[in-house]
């Protein structure tokens, strides 16, 4: 749902709540419900040892082969929330998606990676308002931002859903339909105090000085209304059974843990409409209300699944690939995603997403982030100075993945130059050069054969096998730091062989050198593969030069990382530099970077300034 900006940026959606609540203080009530209906949730079963791996359907073990599973791989970003541009939080989400979107496209599965936009709702009508557009024209506008932006950051999503769509409005209402049928809906009214910021009504004590919002630090007013209530009390049993049961449901750990703490502490059914907003989808047989914006929203993930049909129905938009294998959402809006949504689900008979992982907040040079202290990152100019590659690579390895994390630009250029520019680009550059001046930019010998004996070749195994478990994990920062362990691997072996001695050597000395220029090349193309998900530009960059085609390169899977690609006879491109080094004024100085890091220094792990998950 909604990026937001808050005092951190995140994932955030069309409101946060810092309680359970909204708390209401129902006139009437529904005293009976309907018998409980047993709902199949697919469970994930990982390994003790991993806290992240994904499984098939049913329960089954990771997949492990490259082939085509029948069952999509189906993974989420929230719907952004259109009352503003899009902001580094909602990008960083999204990168991280699209990563693990590539990975499980190398393994042959069929993907189906959903993002788009969350556009109903006060706020929405009152920033259209003051922008002096309509409703319609504020969301076409910002919603046309975010898919400039995913299109610059090389995200390859596959749906792209608004919840203005036609065809979503009518999945919400049959999906309304049938929660109302199970006998989950009931009206009531309802007196207290609305955040119009969060969009929802607010419990006193959870409020600060003036009856202020603790998040927008502005007046909440008093509303009263005549609303519709979902039943959410009615699965609390339900969902502390699911809790228990499938502790990998809730990912990290931490997040899980303050999910079972707000449901132990009791659910309370919370509105879902809205008398006062006009902005929406109308209440099935009342158009006096609108749907609450979240109950509209996360049926976005479901309407998106419509596959053209020109009068989509709920149970034919589920059987194209529901449930999701993965919701990756900011923590922010974790209680929506990990207490509200299943609820529902379970409510109209639907099965439970396989995973929710909530992610952490971004800071800036160990600060809060606020466009009231001037210091948000905004990631079109990111995107701009530095490119797609960098930006992805920068915030996918220096933020692990369920943590928070930092961004300074120094500590930006250092990482990039160092990884990108002098790790891996320098060596594919000086290893085509050298080919190039020695042995006419042509491959002598198979890279299998180049291989025999050399233990570099099982480095490189073990630790491509190191990057897919932690690609499988969610573990993206530590996929980055095996693949750099890989190219610090070949760049001491171009130090230690040094083949221009044996070129100058000649006979079998410079036999042996062209030898080891294939074993770094293949090094290279084993890096263009296993490092496509994080850096997909300059991974399309290394496979050409190594002499293949932008089509080939589309066509690669994880199946092809392994060793002996490269064939005798094979010509290399020119060499040209893939990733230039970023040379950038901080604060009026030029940014300290190392004309050349050691291998060893590269390899060592970041240090991140906010490492704490909340």
């Amino acid at each position: 749902m909604a990026g937001r900006v808050h005092l951190f940026y995140s994932s955030s959606s069309a409101s946060i709540n810092h309680t359970l609540s909204p708390l209401y203080s129902a006139t009437s009530r529904l005293h009976t419900h309907a018998a409980r209906r047993s709902i199949y949730l697919r469970r994930i079963s990982p390994p003790p040892s991993t806290a992240h791996r994904f499984c098939t359907a049913g329960g089954a073990s990771t997949v492990r082969s490259d082939s085509t599973n029948s069952d999509p791989f189906v993974l989420t970003t929230p719907l952004y929330y259109v009352n503003a541009p899009p902001h580094m939080g909602s990008a960083y989400t999204t990168i991280a998606a699209d990563a693990v979107a590539r990975f499980q496209r190398l393994l042959g599965k069929k993907v189906i990676f959903i993002t788009g936009t969350d556009e109903h709702g006060e706020k929405i009508a009152t920033a259209a308002a003051a922008s002096g557009s309509s409703p319609s024209d504020h969301c076409d506008t910002i919603s046309q931002s975010y898919k400039a932006l995913w299109k610059n950051l090389d995200i390859a999503y596959d749906r792209f859903i608004r919840t203005t769509d036609p065809h979503h409005e009518v999945i919400v209402k049959e999906f309304y339909s049938r929660v109302l049928a199970k006998g989950d809906i009931y009206r009531a009214d309802y007196e207290g105090l609305y955040c119009i910021n969060c969009e929802e009504y607010k419990d006193e004590k959870e409020l600060i000085k003036d009856n202020c919002c603790p998040v927008h630090l502005k007046p909440c007013v008093a509303r009263k209304e005549d609303n519709y209530f979902f039943a959410l009390s009615k699965y609390q049993k339900k969902l502390e059974e699911i809790l228990r049961k499938n502790p990998e449901f809730i990912q990290p750990a931490s997040r899980l843990n303050e999910v079972r703490g707000w449901v132990n502490s009791g659910l309370r059914d919370f509105s879902i409409s809205r008398a006062a907003v006009d902005w929406g989808i109308p209440v099935p047989n009342d158009n006096k209300q609108t749907i609450y914006v979240w109950f509209d929203a996360l049926l976005g993930y479901v309407s998106a699944l419509s596959e053209g049909e020109s009068q989509p129905d709920l149970d034919t938009v589920v059987s194209n690939g529901w449930p999701a294998s993965l919701h990756l959402i900011g923590k922010d809006i974790l209680r929506f995603h990990a207490v509200y949504w299943p609820a529902m689900l379970l409510s109209a008979g639907l099965s439970l997403p396989m995973t929710v992982f909530g992610h952490g907040f971004l800071t800036k040079d160990g600060m809060k982030m606020g466009k009231s202290l001037g210091n948000t990152i905004e990631p079109y100019d990111l995107v701009q100075n530095f490119g797609s590659d960098a930006v992805r690579y920068y915030f996918l390895k220096e933020v692990e993945l369920g943590n928070d994390g930092d961004y300074s630009e120094e500590r930006f250029i250092n990482s990039v130059n160092a990884g990108l520019a002098n790790t891996i680009g320098n060596l594919l550059n000086r290893t085509l050069g050298l080919l190039k001046k020695n042995c006419d930019s042509t491959l002598s010998v198979d890279s299998s054969v180049a291989a025999e004996g050399n233990p570099l070749k099982e480095t490189v195994e073990d630790l491509v096998d190191k990057a897919r478990d932690n690609y499988e994990n969610l573990s993206l920062s530590s996929a980055c730091d095996a693949l750099l362990e890989i190219a610090n691997a070949g760049n001491l072996y171009m130090n230690d062989r040094a083949p221009w001695t044996g070129f100058k050597i000649g006979g079998n000395a410079a036999d042996a050198a062209a030898k080891d220029l294939v074993v770094i090349l293949e090094i290279m193309r084993i890096l263009a593969i296993t490092l496509s998900p994080i850096t997909p530009g300059l991974s399309l960059k290394i496979y050409t030069q190594l002499g293949f085609t932008k089509e080939q390169f589309s066509k690669t899977t994880w199946g092809e990382s392994k060793w002996g690609g490269l064939k005798s006879g094979q010509v290399m491109s020119q060499p040209e530099p893939v990733f230039a080094r970023i040379d950038k004024k901080i604060e009026g100085e030029v940014a300290e970077v190392p004309k050349k890091i050691s291998p060893k220094k590269a390899m060592k792990p970041p240090q991140t300034q906010a490492a704490a998950q909340a």
